[in-house]
C-alpha cells in the first residue's frame, strides 16, 4: 500500500486541550474574584502537572484557566514559633525537597519528595497542587493524613480551615469548593520521639504507586509505641488510614511481631480496586508487605531493633 498523504488525515484532537480563556491575575484577590465569577467553569493553574494532562486527554474541559503562578507570597515555606510548618500554594516539590527547614522540621515531607514523579515534574509541580488534585495514588495526600495537617481554603468571602481527614471525599474529589483556592497547608510540629517512613511499589520509579504507605510512629524510651498513623495511597478511592491496624500498634513494643500483626490487619481491612496493573489480591499483598517494611524502616532510623 502507498503512503497516505498526511495532509489528507483528519486532525488529531485527543491530545489537545479544548478551547479556554486564559487569565493571569497579579494578586490573590484578583484570582479569587475570577473564581467567584466563573465558578465551576474555571480551574486554577499552579504547576500544571496534573491539570494540563487531564485537559490534553479531554478529561478536563474548563472554560477558564486562572494562572496563579506569578502571584507573590504563595511560594513561602514558614516555620512558626511552635515548630509547625506552613507551605504556600506555589511551593514546588523540588523546593520542598531542597529546603533545610523542611528537612529539619518535617522529615516525613523530605522523605516523600524523592518518590514524587521525576525531577522535571517536581521542578514545576506544586505540593498543594498534588493535594488539591486528590489522586489516590499520589504521595502527598497520604502525607497530610499521616501528619494530621490542616489545609486552608480561601475564597472571596474568606478563609476556612479543613482537617486533612475531612479533605478527601472520593476519586479526584475533595472538599474544595468551586470558588476556593487551596492556599496553605500547615503541618503540626514534629515530635521529638517521632519517626516515619515512605515506601511504595510502582511499575517504574516515578510512576504512580500501585500501593504505597506513609508511616508515622511515636516511640517512648522503652520502645513502646505511643502514637501511630498508617496512611496508604493507591489502595482505595482516596488516600486512607487503617485505624484498626494503628490501634494494635498503640501500647505495643516496636518489634517484628507487632509489625506482623499490623500487617495482617491491613491485609484483612483494605479492599483495593483492581485494574490492568494489579488485582485486588495483589494490592492487598503489597499493602501488607509494605506495612512491615515501612514500620521496620521507620524504627531503623533511631536504632530500635525490629
Amino acid at each position: 500500500m502507498g503512503a497516505t498523504d498526511p495532509s489528507s488525515r483528519p486532525p488529531r484532537t485527543d491530545v489537545k486541550a479544548p478551547p479556554f480563556t486564559y487569565h493571569r491575575p497579579d494578586t490573590l484577590d484578583a484570582a479569587l474574584s475570577l473564581l467567584a465569577e466563573h465558578g465551576d467553569d474555571a480551574k486554577i493553574l499552579a504547576g500544571g502537572q496534573s491539570l494540563i494532562p487531564l485537559m490534553g486527554l479531554r478529561m478536563g474541559r474548563p472554560d477558564h484557566i486562572i494562572d496563579i503562578g506569578r502571584i507573590p507570597g504563595l511560594s513561602d515555606i514558614t516555620v512558626h514559633d511552635d515548630r509547625s510548618v506552613t507551605l504556600g500554594a506555589l511551593v514546588r516539590h523540588e523546593q520542598a525537597n531542597t529546603s533545610a527547614d523542611v528537612a529539619e522540621h518535617q522529615p516525613l515531607i523530605a522523605a516523600t519528595m524523592p518518590w514524587v514523579a521525576h525531577r522535571a515534574i517536581r521542578t514545576r509541580g506544586t505540593v498543594l497542587g498534588s493535594i488539591a488534585h486528590g489522586d489516590p495514588a499520589a504521595e502527598m495526600p497520604a502525607v497530610v493524613l499521616a501528619t494530621g495537617a490542616t489545609l486552608v481554603a480561601t475564597s472571596a468571602s474568606g478563609r476556612r480551615e479543613i482537617a486533612a481527614r475531612d479533605f478527601f471525599e472520593g476519586y479526584l474529589d475533595t472538599a474544595l469548593r468551586a470558588d476556593e483556592i487551596l492556599t496553605e497547608v500547615t503541618f503540626p510540629a514534629w515530635p521529638s520521639d517521632a519517626v516515619g517512613s515512605v515506601v511504595e511499589v510502582a511499575r517504574r520509579h516515578g510512576d504512580y504507586a500501585l500501593v504505597g504507605l506513609v508511616a508515622r510512629l511515636e516511640i517512648d524510651a522503652g520502645d513502646i509505641i505511643t502514637n501511630a498513623a498508617l496512611a496508604f495511597f493507591g489502595a482505595a478511592s482516596t488516600a486512607i488510614r487503617v485505624p484498626t491496624a494503628e490501634d494494635i500498634l498503640l501500647g505495643a513494643r516496636a518489634n517484628a511481631k507487632t509489625f506482623a500483626s499490623a500487617a495482617q490487619i491491613v491485609a484483612s481491612e483494605l479492599n483495593p480496586p483492581a485494574d490492568i496493573h494489579g488485582t485486588t489480591a495483589y494490592r492487598k499483598h503489597l499493602a501488607s508487605t509494605l506495612t512491615r517494611q515501612g514500620l521496620e524502616a521507620a524504627v531503623a532510623t533511631i536504632g530500635v531493633p525490629s
